[in-house]
């Protein structure tokens, strides 16, 4: 169906998909600064902390690529829709969890939820507009989901000091009110006929398997659970290549410079992750912040990302991704370096806000480009596949580095307890997250090349979410249409 973007219908389906990307944005952001105060009021250790950062991150890389699939086959609105809702219970009992165990089995439940909603936003976008509009609807999208995505620490510290951190899940069930009824109401329903064959459910459970026993064994320092988790991956790869229809093709990988960005996405939102993990709690349990003053304290991040952002993509576009996706992890890495300045006493104009500008830089320098690169170095059929696939490892990757970086670093169970012990881990960490963007420069200078044809879309030049690349659904051959995925 062509809606126009100009009319009232378009400018609900608008409204209903900003709101449901942003439910999911903003938990990625705003549980972080409440960590500490969710320490605090269920008695959690460190692990209970990266748990419920982590279950949640398990369940949506593990099953986002199913999600998208789904809402091809049984309906975009219907997946999205019903995405929206499981998204609003897991955040209901999040916020009602009497002790950390349950808070983190809801979180999963939450993960599963945003599987199922995150594909079908931009989606829903692509299938539903006129083609004349779909630029404009992609650029209003990926802008509101970037104010999301600014403002989001910031609301969380809000909440958690004043309401408490209970509400930062609460939150989500008065937005998801909003966002059922005006999808139901206002965003026609829409599949893909090529859609065909059956899902790989096997191959969904083996990845999900595959992430939860690794992360298992870094958390927990249980060798033989990770061993598991290294042979369940080699079966997921075995299982991938022999199914007619897999979640992950290995085809694709068969574009060096597929595989090459994917390489640089793992190293990039590895420290990316581990890094957003570990900056709250700094800035709470060493430095003395307020919940809030946390939140606030890296709002000139995400802000840089959502000013600078198109300008960025679009010299992307002119230079080739090279530069951009070597300069911009070296940035970020002098950023991340300047961070060991950050401690007890320290000036926020003087020590945290240069670090968090030269981060927030970098981060701008690299984001475009490499959503871009990725949606360039396949063909146009294989456009949603390739951004699935680069989102999922970007997720991935943030939850190995939370789960492995403060066992790298020595952190102790209650270390976030003793700003001492805290921030000399922290300053053992800095170095290493440092070091793991180097690697992604490196690997950006010695393997990425610039595309034939490069991707020229919205969400390419305009993405401010720190958490992910956007995901790109299959292009359309006629209104909610796509061609099947090549072989």
């Amino acid at each position: 169906m062509d809606i126009r973007l100009s009319s009232a219908r378009g400018r609900w389906v608008i409204l209903t998909t900003v709101l449901g990307s942003s439910m999911a944005m903003l938990d990625s952001t705003v549980v972080n600064v409440a960590l500490p105060h969710i320490g605090d009021s269920l008695n959690a250790d460190l692990a209970d902390l990266q748990w419920t950062v982590n279950a949640y991150m398990l369940t949506l890389a593990g099953l986002i690529l199913l999600g998208g699939s789904l809402g091809d086959r049984y309906g975009r609105r219907s997946v999205f829709v019903l995405g929206v809702v499981w998204f609003a219970i897991g955040s209901l009992v999040c916020g009602i969890a009497p002790n950390v165990e349950v808070l983190i089995i809801a979180r999963a439940f939450q993960g599963v939820g945003g599987a199922l909603l995150v594909p079908g936003s931009l989606a829903i976008i692509q299938a539903t507009f006129h083609p004349d509009d779909r630029a404009r609807a992609v650029g209003l999208w990926s802008g509101f989901g970037g104010v999301g995505a600014a403002i989001g620490p910031f609301v969380g510290g809000w909440l958690v000091d004043g309401a408490g951190w209970r509400w930062v899940f609460f939150l989500n069930v008065p937005l998801a009110a909003i966002c059922v009824p005006v999808a139901l109401r206002h965003v026609p329903e829409s599949k893909d006929p090529a859609e065909h064959g059956r899902f790989d459910v096997l191959g969904a459970v083996l990845a999900a398997a595959a992430l939860a026993l690794v992360t298992y064994a870094l958390i927990a320092e249980a060798l033989w659970e990770g061993v598991a988790g290294v042979l369940v991956a080699v079966v997921f790869v075995l299982v991938e290549r022999r199914r007619p229809d897999p979640m992950l093709p290995p085809s694709i990988f068969a574009s060096r410079q597929f595989s090459s960005v994917n390489l640089v996405t793992l190293c990039v939102y590895a420290a990316i992750g581990g890094f957003f993990f570990l900056i709250p709690l700094q800035l709470q349990v060493v430095v003395g912040y307020s919940a809030l003053g946390a939140g606030a304290a890296l709002l000139p991040t995400t802000i840089l990302s959502l000013l600078l952002s198109a300008r960025s993509g679009a010299l992307g576009q002119t230079i080739g991704p090279r530069i951009p996706l070597t300069v911009g992890p070296l940035l970020c890495a002098g950023g991340l370096l300047l961070m060991l300045r950050v401690g007890r006493g320290s000036s926020y104009l003087a020590d945290v806000l240069p670090a968090l500008l030269l981060m927030g830089l970098g981060l701008v320098t690299l984001v475009a480009p490499l959503t871009a690169t990725v949606l360039g170095s396949v063909d146009t059929a294989r456009a949603g596949l390739a951004s699935g696939v680069n989102n999922a490892v970007a997720r991935a990757a943030g939850l190995l580095a939370v789960a492995a970086l403060p066992l790298l670093a020595g952190m102790g169970q209650e270390a976030y307890r003793s700003p001492t012990q805290f921030d000399a881990a922290f300053h053992r960490a800095m170095p290493m997250v440092a070091g793991v963007m180097v690697l992604g420069a490196v690997i950006a200078f010695w393997l990425v090349r610039k595309p034939r044809e490069p991707a020229e879309l919205p969400e390419c030049r305009v993405n401010c979410a720190l958490t992910a690349p956007p995901l790109e659904p299959l292009k359309a051959e006629g209104p909610g249409d796509r061609p099947a995925p090549q072989p």
